[in-house]
């Protein structure tokens, strides 16, 4: 992952539609489903302690976000409705799972269909 300096300007949560709505301020602008931003969560639960201690978290398809909050001027904490709140999502990292939306998810139903779990829910995925 780069670094990248731009910050948001704008974060929306579109409940109803179960997506994160975050726009930057160099004009970017990415649609983040809740269940993209819940199996790529920066906490060590989902990305462990080091190389090769990932978790694939299964049956998130349809989670939600329940509340945001501000950590500093670097980040949101995600609360989902599935009780999972640790993951602080920095602007870099939103960023990333923006610039990398298409190519991160096609990793994710890859990896569900090699774990052998069929997803539930159609696929909401919103290409930018």
């Amino acid at each position: 992952m780069s670094k990248h300096s731009a910050r948001p300007t704008d974060i929306t949560l579109h409940q109803q539609s179960h997506v994160l709505e975050v726009t930057f301020d160099d004009g970017a602008r990415f649609r983040l489903p809740c269940e993209y931003l819940r199996v790529y969560s920066p906490s060590a639960e989902v990305r462990g302690h080091g190389p090769g201690q990932e978790q694939l978290p299964l049956g998130k398809e349809g989670v939600n976000i329940t509340r945001i909050e501000p950590v500093g001027h670097y980040a949101v904490r995600l609360c989902f409705d599935d009780g999972h709140d640790t993951g602080l999502y920095s602007w870099e990292w939103l960023y990333h799972l923006g610039c990398e939306q298409q190519r991160l998810w096609n990793e994710y139903l890859a990896k569900l269909k090699q774990a052998g779990h069929p997803r539930r829910a159609p696929d909401t995925q919103d290409a930018q």
